[in-house]
């Protein structure tokens, strides 16, 4: 099939090994390609459950004409062969809880405004919770939609998990593993727009974007979600409730 035309020749070679790689291993299926934009930039924002989600998110997004803009962790641009691969293909990393933390969201608004794709996990690391649904999110794809007034598209994938456990160090490449990865209709944020991006506005923006991966999410398992979601940042306190230890923004 023919490279996104907004490829440069590092992505592309990449995208061949990684692909290939995929093939090899993973059964995609795919769905709600017709949701992606098919002109100007777009925030495509997932779940995650494993180191390998970024690849399958990736594929997926590559062939159906994107090159995405990967919001990665800043600490993996200094990790051998993985690093320069990060740089070469204009991965976007994320500075977090550091004073270089508005370069990322400046970056990623920059490539927006550029008509590209920007690929974000909204949880900003593996989901916690124990059944690997979505747990409570960072706002940062919400600023991100907000600011530049791009669409918002949820995306749900199932399946990464059982090439490549959470946490896990081994890949598990055979039988071929299906993944399954379905686009969402962009989350209607428009009523948002002329609001303050205070916490309440990039939490409640948030908020719709999580409700919508998740009942995808649901869909693709054919199993009832939690009814509250996982909050890594919550501990128990004494008597036995709960509280917050921090934002999770």
């Amino acid at each position: 099939m023919p490279s996104p035309s907004r490829s440069n020749r590092a992505y592309r070679n990449v995208a061949r090994v990684v692909r290939t790689f995929l093939f090899a291993t993973t059964r995609p299926d795919w769905h709600g390609a017709e949701h992606l934009p098919v002109e100007g930039g777009f925030v495509a924002a997932a779940n995650h459950m494993t180191e390998v989600d970024p690849l399958t998110f990736a594929h997926y997004l590559w062939d159906n004409g994107h090159v995405p803009r990967v919001l990665a962790k800043a600490s993996l641009f200094s990790v051998p062969v993985v690093g320069p691969v990060l740089r070469a293909t204009g991965q976007i990393p994320v500075h977090r809880d550091t004073a270089a933390a508005g370069d990322s969201l400046r970056s990623a608004v920059t490539a927006l405004e550029a008509g590209e794709c920007v690929a974000v996990f909204p949880e900003g690391t593996l989901t916690r919770d124990p059944d690997l649904w979505p747990m409570k999110a960072r706002t940062g794809a919400a600023r991100l939609a907000l600011t530049t007034r791009v669409p918002l598209v949820p995306v749900a994938q199932w399946g990464p998990q059982d090439l490549l456990p959470r946490y896990g160090k081994l890949l598990r490449p055979f039988p071929r593993k299906k993944v399954t990865v379905v686009a969402g209709p962009p989350v209607d944020l428009s009523d948002l727009y002329d609001r303050p991006q205070d916490a309440a506005t990039l939490r409640e923006a948030t908020e719709r974007l999580m409700a919508a991966i998740t009942t995808m999410l649901a869909d693709i398992r054919g199993e009832e979600p939690p009814a509250e979601r996982h909050d890594m940042h919550r501990r128990p306190a004494p008597g036995g409730g709960a509280h917050d230890e921090g934002s999770a923004a």
